[in-house]
């Protein structure tokens, strides 16, 4: 297979071997069945095992193979709405309760890292965002203010202080904050499926979710390989590959493909200079570059990919024009590796949570912040399903509610990112 045909060849190339797990061969009777082995599915299949509940995960790949095993791996708490957004929606207490919540999410992956010996070549000296712009420089130190306020381990950075700390001088100044970090996202998820054995969940990996019905109390998720799981609550956690499990679900989100690309090693001279002490960052652009360093030293940069899957290299010439953008002195590296996967954008961009019947809980909605967010999702939906209460969630349960015209998504992406292009340029 070519690197485009493999969608984490890089990742898989450098990441820890996955464990072996077996599909189902049986009908199998367990408290909690989850759908989707990423990181929201392993966290809290993990989580809620630890608790005392008998867990089968079942995954239609192998294990991270969806947009888990294929992220830039970068560790950023909070989501998408800075905290005086959040207070703004949801009012003063609920707001600086739900902004505290999400600023967590980044310590929870180094504590699961930590608690099990999870091997993923994990940084933790931040995660930069420069600004593009002087408009976009002054929101960020905004942002940065207000999460300051909240007593974050956060810094305002001049323009100077970017150059020095990115090895580029195109962006503005911006912020650092210190409680991200980066991880190797496939050996993460692998890491998270091995501590999930650990504590006594049962994988089923290559097994297909193809129904999910009300089997008296119970549900009962039919396989493609034949047996079922029956349980007492399932949790689907299918993301961006969500595709016909459940009535007007994957309607909700509209699941965009982000495209990466990494260079060759870079040599020492530049080694020492782009991206000091292994942080890693993400631009304030609508349409917006990430970009970090791996293990062996390659620069990986990310962005919007185009709502197709990939088919060839030119199809990430626009990412690569992105790299030399950024870092022009590396516009003429080479390019090693070239790989994609979809994410779950809400039209409201926070996650979603829907509880369509008794027992029954879907998650998702990440908007390109899974994998801090979703680690922590683990930890949250224990919570709820242990207690029954809904306000051990993050955010209130919502109704599924299509996107209008759905189905015209192509069109509605393809003008989104048009317009997003136009106001990264004059903002």
């Amino acid at each position: 297979m070519s690197k485009l045909e493999l969608p984490h060849s890089l990742w898989a190339a450098t990441a820890a071997p996955a464990p072996q797990t077996s599909p189902l061969d049986r009908d199998i009777a367990v408290d909690v069945a989850i759908v989707g082995a990423g990181y929201a599915g392993l966290s809290t299949a993990l989580h809620l095992a630890a608790a005392g509940r008998t867990v089968l995960v079942v995954e239609a790949g192998d294990i991270g193979w969806g947009a888990s095993g294929r992220s830039g791996g970068q560790v950023i708490p909070g989501i998408k709405y800075d905290p005086d957004d959040l207070i703004k929606m949801f009012g003063q207490d609920a707001g600086k309760r739900a902004a505290a919540n999400f600023g967590s999410t980044a310590a929870k992956v180094f504590e699961l890292i930590d608690r099990y010996g999870i091997e993923c070549d994990d940084t933790r000296s931040g995660w930069a965002q420069p600004a593009h712009s002087k408009v976009a420089e002054a929101a960020a130190r905004n942002r940065c203010r207000q999460w300051l306020a909240l007593g974050a381990d956060v810094t305002e950075l001049d323009r100077n202080q970017m150059a020095e700390l990115l090895g580029t001088d195109v962006y503005h100044g911006g912020w650092i904050d210190r409680r991200g970090g980066s991880v190797q996202p496939l050996s993460y998820s692998r890491g998270l499926a091995r501590a999930a054995l650990q504590e006594g969940v049962a994988i089923a990996t290559h097994t297909r979710a193809t129904s999910l019905k009300r089997d008296g109390a119970n549900w009962r998720i039919k396989t493609d390989r034949g047996p079922a799981v029956i349980a007492d609550k399932v949790i689907v956690c299918t993301n961006a590959y969500s595709k016909g499990l459940w009535p007007k679900l994957e309607q909700t989100v509209i699941a965009a493909n982000s495209f990466q690309v990494a260079t060759k090693p870079l040599s020492p001279n530049l080694d020492r200079s782009i991206l000091k002490d292994k942080v890693v960052a993400s631009d304030t652009r609508r349409l917006l570059a990430y970009f970090r360093r791996d293990r062996e030293g390659r620069f990986i940069m990310g962005g919007r990919g185009t709502f197709a899957d990939p088919s060839s290299a030119a199809e990430f010439r626009h990412v690569e024009r992105m790299l030399a953008r950024s870092y022009p002195v590396l516009a003429d590296q080479p390019i090693e590796f070239r790989w994609g996967g979809r994410v779950a954008i809400t039209q409201d961009f926070l996650p979603h949570l829907h509880t369509p019947e008794d027992g029954l809980l879907f998650v998702l909605g990440c908007q390109g912040r899974g994998v801090a967010l979703q680690s922590k999702m683990g930890e949250w939906v224990r919570d709820y399903i242990v207690s029954d209460d809904p306000q051990k969630l993050p955010l209130p349960v919502t109704d599924i509610s299509p996107i209008p015209f759905h189905a015209l998504r192509r069109l509605y992406v393809a003008t989104t990112l048009s317009y997003y292009k136009i106001a990264d340029i004059v903002r």
